[in-house]
């Protein structure tokens, strides 16, 4: 199993076409061969996790049986020749699936693994369907561990991205080790609270938490690799 998140950026001229390919890119994925799950996604503003879209960036998340599988994708799919076509701009990162629990849509797209013993830069993949009558709560606090994480040791890069508008919402982060991941997810105060929170008041209707050792990142968004120096972690 690989993994593959491509998060593509279309020029002002092209947002038209951006939100079409939303509903058009849905056929061709579901005939794909080797690909076992996917997701189509917008972004928050300027990328990040934020209440108002940014119409140019957007994301696609798959799951393939192989490399070769997604190989094929890379360079033959309709969905390739789209993006060259209308001059996307994309980054890509290749992953290979450390831990995960909880459910996508009913689903449990990486499988049930989970891998105790590695050292080295980890991907995150936090999910959530958010309940209707929680979305205040939600967005409330949201803004606050954002920033949080933006300055935590370890922290590498984010990208807020989602299904749907509002309650429909993921984050997919990279950190420099497993161990930083820990230090902001138990030892920070806030961040403690916060997830105590969702327990206490049922803030999700369905939830998803991923961890992914990278394989492989090429490509940019906004003209540079949002790895920064970074990158030779990821791609050794």
């Amino acid at each position: 199993m690989i993994v593959s998140l491509t998060i593509v950026r279309y020029r002002k001229l092209f947002i038209p076409f951006a939100l079409l390919a939303m509903a058009i890119h849905r056929l061709p994925l579901f005939r794909q061969k080797g690909c076992t799950f996917w997701k189509l996604m917008g972004s928050g503003k300027n990328g990040t996790f934020d209440t108002k879209p940014d119409w140019q960036q957007w994301g696609l998340l798959a799951v393939w049986d192989d490399h070769a599988s997604f190989e094929q994708f890379h360079h033959q799919s309709f969905i390739a020749f789209w993006w060259n076509f209308f001059f996307v701009e994309k980054w890509t990162i290749l992953l290979s699936p450390l831990q995960s629990h909880g459910k996508w849509d009913g689903k449990e797209p990486f499988g049930n693994v989970q891998t105790d013993i590695y050292d080295g830069p980890v991907a995150v993949l936090t999910r959530a369907t958010i309940r209707l009558n929680k979305l205040k709560h939600f967005w409330g606090n949201v803004d606050g561990i954002a920033d949080l994480m933006s300055t935590a040791k370890g922290f590498i890069a984010s990208f807020g991205i989602g299904e749907a508008p509002l309650y429909r919402q993921a984050t997919f982060s990279m950190w420099e080790s497993l161990e930083d991941i820990k230090a902001f997810a138990y030892r920070s105060k806030e961040h403690s609270e916060v997830i105590k929170k969702t327990r206490a008041e049922n803030w999700y209707k369905e939830e998803l938490f991923a961890r992914f050792k990278p394989i492989a990142t090429f490509g940019t968004i906004k003209g540079k690799d949002p790895l920064g120096d970074h990158t030779n972690l990821f791609n050794k």
